[in-house]
């Protein structure tokens, strides 16, 4: 049993999971911004072109209601978290591949042999093209 509850320790304590926790801490946080944004701007906005509070629209069917209204809003928040999402890991991604460029064009893949000044791989002991002997 102490084994187990070490194992969960390493597990939970681990950078990735913690991670995880504050993504979705911050996750949540930002839902209920879009949700506002959606709610008490986009909503009434849209409301001004269909002559209702769009959000409040409601359709009733054998006595029950239907309230397709927040339905549409729900997917248009869905659709907001998910453009900033979208746009929010391609600025990471981005971030992480100018480093990276960098770094691999620094690295050369190649060197000229000093007798016939031919190209020839960086790791060559022997010039393919004069068999020429080169100094590791």
């Amino acid at each position: 049993m102490k084994s187990f509850i070490k194992e969960f320790k390493e597990f939970a304590l681990k950078g990735n999971v913690m991670d995880m926790a504050i993504g979705i801490v911050i996750g949540a946080a930002f839902t209920a911004i879009v949700t506002s944004l959606v709610d008490d701007i986009i909503s009434p906005f849209i409301g001004l072109f269909v002559k209702v509070d769009f959000s409040e629209l409601v359709g009733t069917i054998g006595g029950v209601d239907i309230r397709y209204g927040a339905f549409i809003m729900a997917v248009i928040n869905f659709l907001i978290v998910a453009f900033v999402l979208f746009l929010i890991i391609k600025a990471f991604n981005k971030a992480n591949s100018i480093g990276k460029k960098t770094a691999e064009e620094e690295a050369p893949t190649t060197k000229v042999c000093p007798f016939c000044k031919s190209e020839i791989a960086i790791d060559a002991i022997r010039c393919p093209n004069c068999t020429s002997q080169l100094e590791e």
